[in-house]
């Protein structure tokens, strides 16, 4: 079987190719052209390589290192091909959490009109998604040139906080309860990640059942092709009983079942490296939520106005496995002038 020890030695012009790990059929590798890092995969008897969604045909070694040709997807793969597109930049919906249901399809216009690609859709204070059933929220995406690529949940009944007013709004699916209907739900539309947005981490006993419902339902979204991630507070990272909630899910729930949207504001927030993060677990972090602070992490500010060091982060994205990228800003005062900020600080650095 072709392995990717064929690759090495090999060079497009100026620009050679190293492997730093190889892949295995049970964790990926390293792939190094030009300075430029990305994961390895092995696939049966293919080896890619992401997020380039590169596509290595295997040769016998003899005639690989002979024809030294790599191709894309039936297309010969050049070097040009190191000098990426910029990748998608996308937002996270509660980010317009107090204003989006005033105007759906108004809101959208404007988050398109910006320059956004993909969108993570989050709870409605209007029911379904936003109003509409899945499929026309999907529609609708379509139709502005934008892709509904995830989905945030509960994972176990909301709990509002105080003052929170959920009189007027209607109950909020969560996966301990609903796992099988939420993920029906998506059936036939965009979205390739359901996300839990929290879960009870707050003793041992919390946890526990935690790990119980995030299995179960990861088990379901994946018998439906979906991949279920987790969506981190700061929570998750504190001391509990002797234990962290992350550390819990990422040992305790199998990689193929759970896989992680690392809010790096959070993360940030709790002291973590989110950079760390990704070597500690290479390729399960997906999805990324992109949050800042101000000094002192006393407010959420527009995302590349704080203190977050997310070119870091980024150039560290390939060890991640990090594909989709959606600024987030918990209930500014204006959703809109964030984002534009947002985009302006964030886009060039991906």
């Amino acid at each position: 079987m072709q392995t990717a020890i064929g690759l090495e030695g090999i060079s497009y012009g100026t620009k050679p190719i190293r492997i730093t790990k190889r892949p295995t059929s049970i964790s990926p590798g390293f792939l190094e052209i030009n300075g430029h890092k990305f994961l390895l995969y092995q696939k049966n008897t293919l080896i890619c390589a992401k997020p380039l969604n590169l596509l290595f045909i295997p040769m016998e070694r003899r005639n690989f290192l002979k024809q030294s040709s790599v191709f894309l997807a039936g297309s010969l793969f050049l070097p040009s091909i190191v000098q990426v597109a910029p990748r998608p930049i996308g937002v996270q919906l509660f980010t317009l959490f107090t204003t989006l249901d005033q105007d759906v399809k108004g809101n959208m216009q404007k988050i398109a009109d910006l320059g956004y690609k993909e969108i993570e859709s989050a709870f409605s204070r209007i029911g379904g998604f936003y109003g509409m059933s899945a499929m026309e929220f999907s529609n609708l995406n379509k139709s502005l040139g934008m892709n509904w690529v995830s989905h945030h949940v509960m994972g176990a009944p909301f709990k509002p906080r105080p003052g929170f007013d959920t009189s007027k709004m209607p109950r909020m699916n969560n996966l301990r309860d609903d796992a099988q209907a939420i993920v029906d739900s998506l059936k036939g539309t965009t979205v390739k990640y359901l996300v839990c947005a929290n879960i009870p981490v707050g003793s041992k006993e919390e946890v526990a059942e935690s790990v119980q419902i995030l299995t179960k339902a990861g088990k379901i979204a994946k018998d439906a092709g979906l991949t279920l991630c987790y969506h981190n507070h700061d929570m998750e990272f504190k001391m509990v009983d002797g234990q962290r909630a992350f550390d819990v899910f990422s040992k305790e729930i199998p990689a193929d079942i759970l896989k992680f949207e690392l809010d790096l504001g959070w993360a940030t927030k709790a002291g973590e490296d989110p950079v760390a993060l990704f070597k500690a677990q290479p390729g399960r972090f997906p999805l990324c939520h992109i949050k800042d602070f101000d000094e002192g992490f006393k407010n959420i500010v527009p995302a590349g106005s704080g203190i977050v060091n997310f070119k870091r982060i980024f150039d560290a994205a390939s060890i991640g496995g990090l594909q989709h990228f959606f600024v987030e800003h918990d209930m500014p005062k204006d959703a809109i002038e964030s984002l534009t900020i947002g985009k302006k600080n964030i886009g060039p650095l991906l």
